[in-house]
Parts: C-alpha cells; sequence; structure tokens
C-alpha cells in the first residue's frame, strides 16, 4: 500500500487523502531502512506516563526527503529547536512517527494548512491559494486518526 497523499477537486475546493505509513518508534536504523528521502509530511509524537500517544511536531520536507528530517527531528544531537529538544530528552525511547509522501509543494502546503489550522488555530500558516476550501480525509493501517 502506498502511503501518499492524493487530491480531487471539485467545485474549487481541494479534497486530499493522507494515507498515513504505520506509526513506528523512533529509531535511526529504522528511519534509514524504512523512509523514502522523498518530499512529504510527518508527524512526530511522544508517549507519556499513562500509554498516551502526544502530537509534538509536524514536519514538512521537500528538499532532503522525509528521511533527513526524521533522523534530524528524532535525534537530541541534532534537533536545533530547544522545545522540541527538551522532548526528545524527556521522553527517551518514547518518540513515534508516522509519514506521506506528496510530491507537489503547493499540495504540501495545502495539506500543512489544513493540518496547522486544525491542530492550532491561532497559528498562521499560508496555504496554495488556488482552493476556496480544502479539506483532508486520513486513513492509517493502525486505526490512529488525528483530525
Amino acid at each position: 500500500m502506498p502511503y501518499d497523499i492524493r487530491k480531487a477537486v471539485k467545485d474549487g475546493d481541494a479534497f486530499y487523502t493522507v494515507r498515513w505509513s504505520p506509526i513506528v518508534k523512533a529509531d535511526k536504523y529504522t528511519i534509514i531502512g524504512s523512509v523514502p528521502a522523498m518530499g512529504g509530511v510527518a508527524e512526530l509524537y511522544y508517549k507519556d506516563a499513562a500509554g498516551k500517544l502526544n502530537l509534538y511536531m509536524l514536519a514538512r520536507s521537500y528538499y532532503g526527503g522525509l528521511r533527513a528530517t526524521l533522523r534530524v527531528a528524532t535525534d537530541p544531537e541534532t534537533e536545533q529547536d530547544e522545545r522540541r529538544r527538551a522532548v526528545l530528552i524527556a521522553h527517551e525511547n518514547l518518540i513515534f512517527y508516522r509519514w506521506s509522501l506528496i510530491e507537489s509543494q503547493d499540495d504540501m502546503s495545502d495539506v500543512m494548512y489544513f493540518f496547522m489550522t486544525t491542530y492550532s488555530p491561532g497559528t498562521r500558516f499560508d496555504h496554495s491559494r488556488r482552493y476556496e476550501k480544502i479539506f483532508v480525509k486520513e486513513i492509517d493501517s493502525g486505526g490512529l486518526v488525528t483530525i
């Protein structure tokens, strides 16, 4: 099954379907061996003391690909953002991720816009401005749906 993002357009609105990879515990060898070096979006989670997965980062990657982005984002020695580095240190060995491929930067912007306005409504994030409305449906083999 391809883990990718597909789009349909109807009446000036975009309908995206995000087919997520299974959620996986972050490990540099697993990332190197299974995540493509292609453009896409990813979500990173930490597992809290109650065993609940908590989203702490939404990432996009075009140049360099998802493999490189996830390697940096899951290693406290390479993560530059202090807040995210603190999460990595506090939840060592309890970081998880999932990803989905997308080739178009404009489509990636639209999907990221939808997720950012859903997860953090006050955050300013631009979309491609090609569509009146943007809709997203998630498909996840593990049953984790966040929107």
